[in-house]
């Protein structure tokens, strides 16, 4: 399993965007967690095997909100993020 934290900002804070990049990993499967940041961003600790990551990040950088829009996107392998057997939302 690969895990990776990517990082997200645009329109991304109080247009459904956490709970929608819920919906996209609990359909492909993919484990770990999405928060707000202070700065306006979001970010996603994703684990899960190398294709469904990268069919997960397509659906992020297109923005699984219908109102919210990514103009920047980062991603780095992070092995240091906590294995996790859901996704979670976190506040």
């Amino acid at each position: 399993m690969r895990k990776a934290r990517i990082n997200v900002s645009g329109r991304v804070q109080g247009v459904g965007f956490r709970y929608m990049t819920k919906l996209v990993a609990d359909q492909l499967g993919v484990y770990g967690s999405v928060k707000n940041e202070q700065d306006g961003s979001v970010t996603i600790e994703a684990i899960a095997d190398n294709n469904t990551l990268d069919l997960f990040v397509e659906k992020i950088k297109h923005s699984p909100s219908p109102s919210g829009r990514v103009d920047n996107f980062s991603m780095i392998d992070d092995d240091t993020i906590k294995d996790s057997l859901k996704f979670n939302v976190t506040y």
